[in-house]
């Protein structure tokens, strides 16, 4: 549970005015291809090297969809499982930043917290981990909720463990939010 907690509130902690920063001189981590297993199983710095990094963000946007959306928390739940806090934060940034006006220190300082309460044996799960798409919630095309349940992994993750994830189309990209 208190891993639950902290990756919620962490995905809370590291600001849009990080993101926005991190966004505009990065590409977007989402690739044109939807094969989450390909791009997420790469190590973030190989997977920034795909895109040309000289163009920002809003001329080159995610996927506004359904599988633009499952393959962005698969790079999270791949960069949590690698503990690669500059993806994991950057992912999170929106809803971190909530977090972070309720008290809680930097997305940096507290996933570094969260990481800690993730088993190896969990850490690897999430490395490879994919999302089914078939017990996803599309709330709008904006908005779509991604329960515990739908996180396919070699160890089977509960909503204490993990949580339940929102993430919203932002910035031309998607975010998790809560």
């Amino acid at each position: 549970m208190a891993v639950s907690a902290c990756v919620a509130l962490v995905a809370c902690a590291c600001g849009p005015e990080k993101t926005k920063a991190d966004t505009e001189g990065q590409p977007s981590q989402s690739s044109p291809s939807m094969r989450g297993d390909e791009t997420s199983a790469m190590p973030s710095a190989s997977a920034r090297t795909e895109q040309p990094s000289v163009e920002p963000t809003g001329d080159r946007s995610a996927p506004r969809t359904q599988a633009g959306a499952i393959q962005r928390y698969e790079q999270y739940l791949h960069a949590l499982g690698r503990e690669d806090i500059d993806t994991v934060c950057e992912v999170a940034g929106p809803g971190a930043k909530k977090a972070q006006d309720e008290g809680l220190g930097p997305c940096t300082s507290t996933f570094a917290v969260v990481f800690q309460m993730i088993s190896p044996t969990q850490k690897k799960a999430l490395q490879t981990a994919t999302v089914d798409p078939q017990r996803i919630i599309v709330s709008t095309p904006d908005k779509i909720d991604i329960p515990v349940e739908a996180i396919r992994a070699s160890v089977t993750f509960s909503e204490d463990e993990l949580g339940n994830s929102t993430l919203e189309y932002l910035k031309n990209d998607w975010y998790i939010t809560g």
